[in-house]
């Protein structure tokens, strides 16, 4: 099971939503890897997220009736496909932080910003606990 919270900041609103599902967890080289199934509290049923983290990076693909594909390694800006239902979008991520323990202690927390050509789009934040 994992507790998935995710805070998004954008025009100086706060908005938070609360998964807790039961995920899939592996490890392939220095990678930790878990996958879930999106529910309607995610606004992605039907879609299938995993994130593949190490001590600096993540990657957290979405699959299925939402796609899109985000690389986070701390300090760089990527740029990164996300799908929504009104088209495709090109964003910018630049990775503040990426603190993985989920070996130690079951926990992963990732903070990063979002742009949209070049024009600030919402800080984020994902904190993970698996038990």
């Amino acid at each position: 099971m994992i507790s998935l919270t995710s805070i998004q900041w954008q025009d100086g609103e706060r908005s938070q939503t609360e998964l807790v599902t039961k995920a899939k967890r592996s490890k392939e080289g220095k990678f930790d890897i878990i996958s879930y199934e999106d529910t309607e509290a995610t606004g992605y049923e039907g879609s299938v997220t995993t994130i593949k983290a190490d001590a600096s990076s993540a990657y957290i693909t979405r699959e299925g009736t939402a796609n899109s594909a985000l690389s986070l390694e701390v300090g760089k800006k990527h740029f990164c496909q996300y799908e929504t239902p009104f088209g495709c979008l090109q964003l910018g991520v630049y990775t503040h932080n990426v603190d993985n323990t989920i070996t130690k202690d079951g926990r992963l927390y990732l903070k990063y910003s979002l742009d949209l050509n070049a024009a600030p789009l919402s800080d984020n934040e994902i904190i993970m606990t698996i038990s």
